[in-house]
């Protein structure tokens, strides 16, 4: 931790002398060796029998089964606020600190965009005349599978512009619920609702062109691989010209990944866990392909290698995640007309 009370950006702590690996509870960018990277291929390949089609579909089926049972288990127990978010994602809190109440606008890298360059890029298009959340807002943020808000809260937290609006939807209604009946849920600053990410023909309850942040954090990784691609295309006519996606998710031969056992594959590199609920496991290759199909265009790709320890046990385990932020053309259509929004609805 910092001096001034930020998680270190990943990538700063490095495992020199391996005598010293339990002397953190984590090191990063672990490179492997290449026995490590061919034990992580094997034990894949040893594992990936797919289950039976008719296993397959009853789990693609009951999918909103599964995720409802997990967080009317789990409620809000399972997962941390994920504070790291705004050192990995300055997006998300341009500029702000808990008591700054204004912000700048930023681009994708995250330097800040002069007022006269975004007034250019909107000088074709009038002042909103539709009534949906946030509407009067001028900075929007939408969390895709924000289970019980473990990322919006922080982000309500920690972002106190009153310009700010954030949106957030989950595939469980069970989620949802547990957002909003949390006491920080505000309709003033929040819109929480269910929706199904796959489901590219549902009506999001935003108008196209009028996102400038879209937050996918292990979330795409849940959806059949065959309704990503069309899912990350969905998102990204969400967006403003300028707008930003931000993703992490998991990396292939991640250690849970390697904690499969024979019986739980779907198919490459995707499998269901105990519960029910499935997980697939990406390259850097994969995304950046899905991404640019839909559009948009790289300012960073990167895998996050990091060893976490269990001093106590005595244990390392190896965690491999990506990490992605794509951008949307300024001079990108924002194809408002294809939801039937006016381009007089936005801003």
């Amino acid at each position: 931790m910092r001096c001034d009370g930020k998680r270190p950006q990943f990538g700063t702590r490095f495992l020199t002398d391996p005598r010293q690996v339990f002397q953190h509870n984590a090191w990063d960018n672990v490179e492997w060796t290449e026995e490590q990277e061919a034990s992580a291929k094997k034990k894949v390949l040893e594992n990936c029998q797919p289950l039976p089609s008719e296993k397959q579909e009853e789990y693609e089926n009951r999918a909103n089964e599964y995720w409802n049972d997990f967080y009317t288990i789990h409620e809000n127990r399972f997962f941390k606020d994920r504070h790291w978010l705004f050192t990995e994602f300055p997006e998300l809190c341009p500029q702000c600190s808990p008591n700054n109440v204004t912000h700048q606008k930023v681009s994708s890298t995250g330097r800040c965009v002069q007022d006269e360059e975004r007034a250019k890029q909107g000088a074709a298009v009038s002042p909103i005349n539709v009534n949906f959340p946030g509407a009067t807002a001028s900075y929007r943020i939408l969390e895709v599978g924000c289970g019980v808000g473990n990322t919006v809260f922080p982000i309500l937290k920690t972002n106190n512009d009153p310009e700010l609006f954030v949106y957030c939807c989950d595939f469980s209604s069970t989620a949802v619920d547990l957002v909003k009946t949390n006491p920080e849920y505000n309709l003033g600053r929040c819109f929480a609702f269910v929706h199904d990410l796959s489901d590219v023909e549902a009506n999001y309850p935003i108008p196209d062109g009028t996102l400038d942040v879209i937050v996918l954090i292990f979330v795409l990784s849940a959806l059949h691989p065959i309704k990503m691609q069309a899912s990350i295309s969905r998102l990204a006519r969400l967006l403003k010209p300028g707008g930003v996606m931000l993703l992490r998710d998991y990396g292939r031969y991640d250690m849970a990944q390697l904690r499969f056992k024979k019986g739980r594959c779907l198919s490459d590199n995707f499998y269901v866990r105990g519960d029910g609920t499935r997980v697939y496991f990406f390259t850097q290759e994969e995304l950046h392909s899905m991404f640019t199909e839909a559009g948009l265009e790289k300012v960073q790709n990167l895998v996050d290698r990091r060893l976490q320890v269990n001093r106590g046990k005595q244990l390392t385990m190896y965690r491999v995640w990506i990490q992605c932020k794509y951008h949307k053309p300024l001079n990108a259509n924002c194809g408002c007309n294809k939801r039937g929004w006016s381009r007089t609805d936005i801003l």
